[in-house]
């Protein structure tokens, strides 16, 4: 299924895109997608059913509705770095021998064709199209990577802003560059996990101003979904709907020659992990 939610900020409903990929309106059947949701199965085959019946969800017009991120109530954002070996390359980092973790507030995220914002002061704002991981089981010490993936309710497509001079240049973590505000738009969709039978065979790519700037494979994760989801139970619990961002190919402004493209207000990023649904959003002053 492609969940979503619609509506203006703050007050999203729960949505459907169906086959035929008209929307229909899930408020009848579920209060939200959230957690609650995801761990409840008997309320997910609900929302199956009635989406298999004609006429039992009503449509609702697409136009002029805004898109929200596809996650209510989420509890925690669990990053990892450095997970593509294009990236690091390109980047001249070594090849991590386990996954490099930060974490962006829930705060950061807005909907996929909301505004991001160039923070105040920020000379070094960059792009990084990820695929994102939304947990529906609780996870803790899981034994293998196959447990992993039997853990995750679905993926969703993520843009990771970074600021690089906040994260690399000023001291202490990396989370002062990655949890500015607007810096993680989500969505459209959470498409669920039966949807997406190999998540390491998703192509993901970006565009600034219409230039393509990434263009990866989710191949080429050092550290495959399944086995980040089962090493992060060894270090922390994952509930439902937590979410992972699982990291970017090469292509980021970072990586780029001098004098560096780094994003500035006016710009406009468009990005999409194939079958996960595309973002566009447009670049403003903090």
């Amino acid at each position: 299924m492609k969940l979503l939610r619609v509506g203006t900020a703050g007050a999203e409903r729960p949505a459907l895109l169906d086959r035929d990929g008209t929307l229909r309106d899930l408020s009848g059947i579920v209060p939200d997608i959230d957690g609650d949701l995801l761990a409840d199965a008997s309320a997910l085959a609900r929302v199956r059913a009635a989406a298999d019946v004609p006429g039992v969800l009503p449509a609702l017009d697409p136009a002029g509705l805004r898109v929200g991120p596809p996650l209510g109530r989420i509890g925690k954002i669990v990053c990892i770095g450095l997970n593509y070996h294009d990236h690091a390359t390109e980047t001249g980092a070594a090849i991590p021998e386990e996954p490099i973790l930060f974490f962006k507030a829930p705060d950061t995220v807005v909907g996929p064709e909301d505004t991001v914002l160039v923070p105040r002061g920020s000379r070094k704002t960059d792009w990084e199209v990820e695929l994102a991981v939304v947990i529906g089981r609780t996870a803790r010490y899981l034994s293998s990577a196959e447990e992993g993936l039997a853990h995750v309710a679905g993926y969703a497509t993520a843009h990771d802003v970074s600021e690089r001079e906040f994260q690399i240049e000023r001291g202490g973590t990396w989370d002062k560059g990655k949890n500015c505000e607007t810096f993680n738009p989500l969505g459209p969709w959470l498409v669920t996990a039966d949807e997406v039978p190999d998540p390491q065979a998703l192509p993901l790519r970006l565009w600034v101003n219409g230039e393509l700037k990434q263009n990866g494979t989710t191949a080429d994760q050092i550290f495959p979904v399944g086995e980040v989801v089962h090493y992060l139970s060894h270090f922390m619990t994952l509930y439902p709907g937590d979410v992972i961002n699982t990291g970017t190919p090469a292509g980021v402004a970072m990586g780029q020659p001098e004098p560096k493209p780094y994003l500035k207000a006016g710009d406009v990023v468009e990005l999409e992990v194939e079958g996960l649904g595309r973002q566009r959003q447009e670049l403003k002053g903090a």
